[in-house]
């Protein structure tokens, strides 16, 4: 997708990041992959292998580069929790490819990003108790299965009700929204929820799905939230990380609205607030 180049290009032309803010992501040791997803689906998918039923559902017809790319997204996000245990915060560019299983992928998402870096902070000694919050508009199905008996990492997914996927797993911790949900029941459920789970969570790391597919102007979301709005929601949860000192990294999810340039402005609001809050 185009947001990808446009969305740096649009943060250094307004002077929100400079070039030295930014960082080339490498390829993660497999080893990183695999204490995440099973072996034997990392083995084909790499080498290409996957059976054809189970690659429709992938969404992408499957080539080198494209798994080489999301490989390289895995350690961009690892890469970012680095970051951030240092600076407080750290984005990926791209990432939040929650529909990923550990044995399979599906919805254009083959590795799960956050999944994969958060079990790598686990077993580095980096981290002790992970909360992932997933804004995205739909459920991080995914990542509710990956964690679904680790208590180390708590999930927590407030989404579209009737978005996909339409059979949904059990985070520990899920938020369905009716239809139409918008700016004030939306950011009213976020202030009082969030806070809650810092609190009885006590995570010492948290990944954040930034998804901006939750704008009304998105084509696969069931959300109403004005750019205003998801602003505000991002505000709420790195003022939150910020105030309780609890690092927190970032990866941009969805984002399908007509107009590229609403993607990109909506994207773009995530750093701004980075940068307003931290910086």
């Amino acid at each position: 997708m185009r947001k990808y180049e446009l969305l740096p290009q649009q943060l250094l032309y307004e002077g929100s990041c400079d070039p030295s803010n930014f960082f080339a992501p490498e390829l993660p040791a497999d080893p990183y992959i695999t204490a995440t997803h099973d072996p034997d689906y990392y083995h084909a998918l790499c080498h290409l292998e996957i059976p054809a039923r189970e690659a429709r559902k992938i969404g992408f017809p499957l080539s080198e580069g494209l798994v080489e790319r999301e490989r390289i997204i895995a350690g961009g996000t690892i890469t970012a929790c680095e970051y951030a245990l240092k600076y407080g915060i750290a984005m990926n560019i791209a990432g939040g490819t929650h529909h990923a299983y550990s044995n399979r992928g599906e919805a254009f998402c083959m590795l799960n990003d956050q999944a994969i870096a958060a079990r790598y902070l686990l077993q580095k000694g980096l981290a002790s108790q992970v909360l992932i919050v997933d804004l995205d508009v739909h459920q991080g199905n995914g990542t509710a299965q990956i964690f679904r008996d680790d208590p180390s990492v708590f999930t927590f997914s407030m989404h579209g009700a009737g978005n996909y996927p339409f059979k949904k797993e059990r985070s520990d911790l899920d938020i369905p929204l009716e239809k139409g949900t918008g700016d004030k029941a939306y950011l009213s459920l976020l202030r009082e929820t969030l806070p809650r789970l810092l609190d009885e969570v006590a995570p010492d790391f948290i990944c954040y799905l930034c998804g901006v597919d939750v704008l009304e102007s998105d084509a696969l979301g069931t959300l109403s939230l004005s750019l205003e709005g998801c602003a505000e929601r991002d505000r709420i949860v790195l003022e939150s990380c910020h105030k309780n000192k609890v690092p927190v990294q970032c990866s941009m999810g969805g984002g399908y609205s007509p107009d590229l340039r609403t993607i990109v402005e909506a994207h773009a609001n995530t750093f701004r607030c980075a940068q307003n809050v931290y910086f």
